[in-house]
């Protein structure tokens, strides 16, 4: 799904490219965004939701990153891995450990908290739910709210994950693939 022109798009669509260009800055969408535009007040609504998980997740910075990474793993999406991994590193995550995330294995190098947000987010991505042990491990770390506030980034991302990959959304050209498929 190509940029829409802004000469093209309707009031709407202005008014949300507006409420982006205050929160970023810039009137120029790219990822996510430009397929979004279809849909002016979900655009809105997602740019909500984002502004939450930057600036008020529960989890903080690393850990949001985190659930990001595993978001943008478990459905290969290219665009967001390629946006997210600087942040991931900037929040304290070694090359090693975001490596063997974007190789599909579980990291050695991470603490309890880590280890209990990245068994969370594979079992809910890849079985559409979470074990009882697993949700009992994650309940004494994160707690309640965190518990929610993972599961909420997750589903976000992926829903993030599912829209660029089905409008076919391309790396910015500067940038290279940074994951393989999963085996089928």
């Amino acid at each position: 799904m190509p940029p829409i022109p802004v000469d093209k798009m309707t009031s709407e669509q202005r008014s949300v490219v507006a409420k982006f260009e205050a929160e970023r800055g810039t009137a120029v969408l790219h990822g996510p965004w430009v397929p979004l535009l279809r849909s002016p007040e979900l655009l809105s609504l997602m740019l909500d939701v984002r502004s939450h998980v930057r600036d008020r997740s529960l989890l903080g910075p690393k850990l949001t990153e985190l659930a990001i990474l595993m978001a943008a793993r478990e459905w290969t999406q290219q665009y967001e891995w390629s946006a997210h991994v600087g942040a991931a590193e900037r929040a304290g995550f070694q090359p090693t450990v975001i490596a063997a995330i974007a190789d599909g294995r579980h990291p050695v190098e991470m603490a309890e908290d880590e280890a209990v947000l990245y068994d969370l987010s594979v079992e809910l991505h890849r079985n559409k739910s979470v074990s009882d042990a697993t949700y009992d491990r994650a309940l004494g770390v994160l707690g309640e709210d965190g518990i929610v506030e993972a599961v909420a980034i997750e589903g976000y991302y992926a829903l993030l994950a599912m829209v660029m990959n089905t409008a076919r959304t391309p790396l910015p050209d500067e940038r290279t693939p940074g994951l393989s498929s999963f085996p089928q």
